[in-house]
């Protein structure tokens, strides 16, 4: 039963699918972050179910594009493009760490984040369009929603804290030791599961992932003096973009 309330309350904290609602226990805060990567899985589902309708009713390839890049958003809650957001408008500052960290928090959206958010949205749509959807495909970006939560939960333990980020204190502090491991295993098998299934394409995927977590590595290191819940965010939304542009570049080189 515990496992079931701690996919639930994954999904309730993730995601915007409607779960039952039920007060948090210890072993739903040791292991929330290890059941996160189903979110990825249900978006994968989502995604192949949006896929086979987009064949059916015969649909332009613009309505394939818009409604694959807006499924995410729709299931997720925006979640993740909140941090996506908040840390554009904090690096954009060119502002000390202490600063930014500062920015984070401040509750408003400022002009960087609203710029970011539209280049975004325009790429989404720009790659979603361009990718010509079979069986191979839809599996290869569900399994890269699987990897980008599986990374990004394994980085928010492992990485140093940014002064402030109490979201990211209270994961490290009540998740359990082996919260890590399973979260890196699961990291291991979607990026099996992608290369295996894409190939050339699967492998220029996840050299794409690779970049994302060294950029991510990097910028809350040097920019924030740690890592956050917000540089989170802002690590997924890059990671699974550049994993589809890396996805759409494979296909059109004929891999």
């Amino acid at each position: 039963m515990w496992v079931l309330k701690t996919i639930a309350a994954a999904f309730s904290m993730f995601s915007a699918v409607p779960v039952p609602r039920f007060r948090w226990q210890e072993p739903q805060l040791r292991w929330l972050l290890c059941a996160f990567p189903l979110v990825g899985a249900a978006i994968g589902l989502a995604l192949w179910i949006w896929e086979i309708l987009w064949e059916i009713l015969s649909l332009p390839p613009i309505l394939w594009g818009a409604g694959a890049s807006l499924l995410p958003v729709w299931m997720t809650g925006g979640i993740h493009l909140d941090g996506f957001a908040d840390v554009w408008d904090a690096l954009s500052s060119r502002a000390v760490p202490k600063r930014r960290q500062e920015i984070l928090r401040d509750p408003h959206c400022g002009a960087f984040a609203v710029l970011h958010l539209c280049m975004y949205f325009t790429a989404s749509l720009a790659l979603w369009t361009a990718l010509e959807p079979d069986g191979r495909v839809i599996l290869c970006m569900a399994l890269a929603f699987v990897l980008s939560r599986a990374l990004s939960g394994f980085l928010l333990l492992t990485l140093s804290v940014a002064e402030g980020s109490r979201m990211a204190e209270a994961f490290q502090s009540h998740a359990s030791e082996r919260a890590k491991t399973i979260l890196a295993a699961e990291a291991a098998l979607s990026a099996a599961g992608v290369l295996s299934a894409g190939g050339v394409s699967g492998l220029l995927m996840l050299a794409a992932a690779g970049l994302a977590v060294w950029r991510y590595v990097e910028t809350a290191r040097a920019c924030f003096g740690g890592t956050s819940g917000d540089l989170a965010g802002w690590f997924l939304q890059r990671a699974e973009l550049w994993m589809l542009a890396a996805l759409v570049l494979g296909q059109y080189m004929g891999f």
